[in-house]
């Protein structure tokens, strides 16, 4: 099952997304995938919420937004492909290597990732994200997989000059409009375990920068979610973002950044193509939040 989040007529809603066309669940049914796996998570059936679908509607007449339109907590892991470690100046960690981004870093499937006024670094990184359904603390190595809802599609944009100002990297991996998600979630159920095995390419103006495979992963999805919770309780809902193999541009000489203009893919085997356009952050004065 594919589960995506658009705007219908004015209306956000979840569907369930087949082809070119999407089934809009009831309104008072779920919202977002967020709403989709809390529900789950307090005891409605599957089969329960999907049942009221609608009639088929053309993506053409959506607009894509994040799956989870706002998370409680977006996880990412750094450093968590060996070739990428190996471009980097890091050190491959034997921990992984955890930040964080906030939902205002999120944009949909077709919508701009903006490159910031500031800096001239935003870079891509194509990656796996992990959609959280049931919760917990502690969660046990051996039932870690079973606490996934599901998998879609991530590019970590990073604005490198920021990220590199400080030894912690969140500002630069944080800026607003900076993180694709989407275009939709798939169930767990439809993929390998921990969705090993997986063929993942980032692609900018069509040319592959990135190539890679989810076996190639340092610290696989059972040991990142167990790990997390360690520390951290998961809620159901929350994102994990996996990390990015090698090919990214700052490694590179000349540098590849994405600039104003430009298209950026990422695609995950059996899960999706997530496409967005670059554009360059507008100023218009300071606004009121």
């Amino acid at each position: 099952m594919k589960l995506c989040t658009f705007t219908l007529q004015g209306s956000r809603r979840l569907g369930l997304l087949d082809g070119e066309q999407v089934r809009p669940l009831p309104a008072d049914v779920a919202r977002d995938v967020g709403d989709f796996v809390r529900q789950l998570a307090a005891g409605a059936s599957r089969e329960e919420l999907i049942a009221g679908a609608g009639a088929p509607v053309p993506l053409a007449q959506v607009q894509f937004l994040p799956p989870v339109v706002a998370p409680d907590k977006i996880i990412c892991v750094g450093l968590n492909y060996h070739d990428h470690t190996k471009e980097s100046a890091y050190a491959q960690p034997d921990y992984p290597t955890l930040f964080l981004r906030l939902t205002t870093s999120l944009c949909a499937h077709d919508a701009p990732i903006v490159r910031p006024a500031c800096s001239d670094s935003l870079d891509y990184e194509g990656e796996l994200a992990v959609v959280i359904g049931t919760g917990g603390r502690h969660i046990p190595l051996d039932k870690a997989l079973d606490h996934v809802f599901g998998y879609s599609v991530f590019n970590d944009g990073s604005v490198r000059e920021y990220q590199f100002k400080t030894p912690q990297w969140t500002v630069g991996k944080t800026f607003d409009a900076t993180g694709g998600f989407g275009p939709a979630v798939v169930t767990a159920d439809e993929l390998p375990p921990g969705a090993r095995g997986l063929k993942l390419e980032t692609r900018l103006n069509g040319q592959t920068v990135q190539s890679a495979n989810t076996d190639d992963m340092v610290f696989d999805v059972a040991t990142l979610v167990h790990v997390i919770s360690e520390a951290i309780t998961l809620s159901p809902g929350d994102v994990i973002v996996a990390g990015t193999p090698a090919g990214i541009g700052w490694a590179r000489s000349p540098r590849l950044l994405m600039r104003d203009g430009d298209v950026c893919e990422v695609s995950i085997e059996r899960i999706g193509t997530l496409r967005n356009p670059i554009a360059d952050e507008v100023l218009a004065g300071a606004v009121a939040a």
